[in-house]
């Protein structure tokens, strides 16, 4: 029995979508304030290689001029977008009051 052999299959970064694939909003409903931390972006430090956009569970990350921008009315605070981020770019900070 010979293996299945997959094809490479080569994409460029104008192959990935901008943005998610429905508005923020419309699956989820506003962060009703239980979160405790959120992510900030520190644009200096951000490369816009948009692994936070596409790792996000909650599509609340958007890149807009090459650097990414988070939703905060719909963010959860889960934290794996600063987990991703090779760059060092997204820390999680306490939730203001």
């Amino acid at each position: 029995m010979k293996p299945h052999i997959r094809t490479k299959t080569q994409f460029d970064f104008a192959d990935i979508p901008e943005a998610t694939a429905f508005e923020a909003g419309y699956l989820v409903s506003v962060n009703s304030g239980w979160r405790s931390i959120r992510p900030v972006i520190d644009p200096a430090r951000c490369i816009g290689c948009e692994q936070c956009y596409l790792y996000c569970p909650d599509g609340v990350i958007s890149v807009q001029e090459g650097k990414a921008v988070i939703d905060y009315d719909f963010c959860k605070g889960c934290g794996i977008c600063a987990k991703i981020c090779k760059a060092g770019a997204i820390g999680m900070e306490a939730e203001r009051k």
